[in-house]
């Protein structure tokens, strides 16, 4: 077998310490394994082990832990910017540079529009909203992705359940995605709870200190607006029902009346430290809002679609308050709909982020944020992998039963019910389970109901409301439930 080059060496070593950089917590070689091979060509073990002996002699990853659940990690030094320093899929090698407060490989366009963003204010020349920019947008002629790094990007975002119904991939992650995109969205801004407060929030409805109202109130918006997402995946599209929706999910009790909540504006809106003044008249912000959802919604390409959507949105500012984060959740329509990797913003700089948007406002300029944006789906897809390898396997019965448990447990919820064994081998009985199947599905609707929680209502198309009066109703059975369980270690 001929010997790899140097740069081969080199890129696998970067691919790796972006899988260890999306988990934080650690990975066991055999884990890194599945995950490599999830999102790249797979490397054998004895490969993986050499390149982590590699990274950490050169002090990027670190083993912890005892010799039989050893695991790495990226070290604190390069956890930051653990993503890839080979040259991305749209630039040539000669143009990359990085910036120096944040570690996203940029073009050299990307670069030039940085420089001029970057400049004081007062250096920056007022410029109006260019109706053009939108207008002459022709979806399946004009890309902002070039044709190499959409492929790129379908080569990283391709999962397990391409071939599955829509927005199965979505569900199988769903509370890592919920978690993760409620939390990188609203720290884009300013939200000061941490990802573990979010999940805190999420699952148990515990506040963070130090936090406030508004900060609590704009990720339980998210964890909203993401549930809608996913559990209605089959009607969501770029259409006024969906944006609107959106909106009016994510901006409740955040924009100064009902009135402002998922609709479109009726008066001026300005951009903070910038130049840059958006449409005026609200019949042209009406025209061209319906503009943008009919040239998103006609374009070919999942990830122009999302590209699409991230430049388009926030420039209209179509919105009283609340336009950023719509695009940045609407961006995940196609990729959903696709079963691709989503794109949960974890890890993306929040300056790159604003001065790549800042680059759309005042120079119709899109090379910034096109570089953010696939630095931040290729961390994307090496979380998402790590979790599913994480995982594992599907367990048989609850892949092929997926649909029957979660009408089940919805059923029990909205009667107020938590039934027996021979009860639920009932149900299975009458909703065509197969004989050698029951004791199975038995077993996980049992262990569904026991295990319920607030954070993944979603899963079962449930409401808080059905929850809590389920769970106060049911609330000794499922301890008397409980209790025969391990009794029989069943």
């Amino acid at each position: 077998m001929p010997r790899k080059s140097k740069g081969s060496i080199a890129l696998e070593l970067d691919r790796i310490m972006a899988i260890l950089a999306a988990r934080p917590e650690g990975l066991r070689s055999k884990e890194l394994e599945e995950a490599y091979a999830q999102l790249h060509p797979a490397l054998p073990s004895r490969t993986i082990r050499r390149r982590l002996a590699a990274l950490a002699a050169q002090g990027r990853a670190e083993a912890f832990g005892l010799t039989f659940d050893r695991r790495y990690r990226a070290t604190a030094g390069d956890f930051s910017g653990a993503g890839p320093k080979h040259s991305p899929a749209h630039a040539p090698p000669a143009a990359q540079g990085t910036a120096p407060d944040y570690p996203i490989p940029l073009s050299e366009e990307g670069e030039n529009v940085r420089a001029m963003v970057h400049r004081p204010i007062a250096e920056r020349e007022p410029v109006a909203y260019n109706p053009e920019f939108l207008e002459r947008y022709e979806p399946g002629a004009t890309w902002y992705l070039p044709a190499e790094l959409r492929a790129a990007l379908h080569e990283k975002g391709r999962t397990p359940a391409e071939d599955r119904p829509a927005g199965t991939y979505a569900r199988d992650i769903f509370e890592s995605l919920l978690v993760d995109l409620s939390w990188a969205s609203s720290r884009l801004e300013g939200n000061r709870y941490s990802r573990i407060q979010t999940e805190e929030l999420l699952r148990f409805g515990q506040d963070a200190p130090g936090t406030n109202d508004r900060e609590r109130q704009m990720i339980l918006n998210h964890k909203a607006a993401i549930e809608m997402l996913v559990e209605d995946v089959e009607h969501v599209r770029f259409d006024r029902r969906t944006i609107l929706g959106l909106h009016g999910l994510l901006a409740e009790n955040l924009v100064g009346g009902r009135h402002n909540e998922g609709r479109l504006r009726t008066t001026l809106v300005k951009i903070t430290d910038s130049p840059f003044i958006p449409l005026g008249i609200p019949q042209k912000v009406e025209d061209h809002f319906d503009l943008l959802l009919r040239n998103a919604e006609a374009i070919p390409d999942p990830f122009e679609q999302a590209f699409f959507v991230m430049v388009h949105l926030p420039y209209l500012q179509p919105f009283y308050d609340v336009n950023k984060r719509p695009s940045r959740l609407a961006a995940n329509i196609p990729l959903i709909k696709a079963n691709l990797s989503p794109l949960s913003f974890i890890d993306v700089p929040e300056s790159a982020y604003v001065e790549g948007t800042l680059g759309v406002y005042e120079l119709n300029r899109v090379e910034l944020l096109r570089d953010v944006f696939a630095w931040t789906y290729e961390r994307s897809c090496a979380r998402y992998a790590a979790v599913i390898a994480s995982v594992g396997k599907p367990e048989p019965i609850r892949l092929a039963y997926r649909e029957e448990l979660r009408a089940l447990v919805n059923e029990m919820v909205v009667a107020g019910a938590f039934p027996d064994r021979d009860e639920l081998r009932e149900w299975a009985w009458r909703n065509g389970v197969k004989p050698e199947d029951t004791q199975g599905f038995v077993d996980n609707a049992r262990a569904d109901l026991l295990n319920l929680h607030a954070g993944i209502l979603s899963r079962y198309r449930l409401r808080n409301s059905q929850f809590e009066a389920w769970e106060e109703k049911v609330e000794e059975q499922r301890a008397h439930a409980a209790s025969q369980d391990a009794a029989t270690g069943s």
